[in-house]
């Protein structure tokens, strides 16, 4: 899914670098001030790849910039965790070429297993009425 939001840089952390069994890596989160309504809410975004942290570098707090960018989801002991993974970052108003197209078919990931449903013997038992609620 690609998504674009516009907004103020607010801050950036530092970049996270190492070694996996695939290579060198790099990283570096920042986060965006956008209008929602009549508030402002804030999103971390993800610059990931050495290409992606030196297209970040361009840009300091307080520019204004458009970010294009993937949600992704992911489990991990039984909790759910999302990163919004930049694909492009250009300053705001500029017109962007269209997403580029994928030169080869990925096979999608086996869809990772959910917990079976509570049922009633997992719930706690009742233990009295001093702990009911007053409502």
């Amino acid at each position: 899914m690609a998504l674009e939001l516009e907004g103020t840089i607010r801050q950036k952390m530092g970049v996270q670098s190492g070694t996996s069994a695939r290579g060198p890596w790099a990283k570096q989160e920042f986060v965006v001030d956008f209008p929602d309504g009549n508030f402002t809410s804030q999103a971390c975004f993800t610059a990931w790849g050495q290409d992606k942290v030196q297209e970040l570098d361009k840009y300091q707090v307080g520019d204004r910039v458009k970010v294009s960018f993937n949600l992704k989801s992911r489990e991990f002991n039984g909790r759910w965790y999302n990163d919004l993974q930049i694909w492009r970052i250009a300053p705001a108003g500029e017109a962007q070429p269209a997403a580029p197209a994928a030169s080869a078919y990925v096979q999608p990931a086996a869809p990772a297993p959910m917990a079976p449903a509570p049922t009633l013997d997992d719930m706690p038992a009742d233990s009295g009425p001093e702990e009911d609620l007053p409502f």
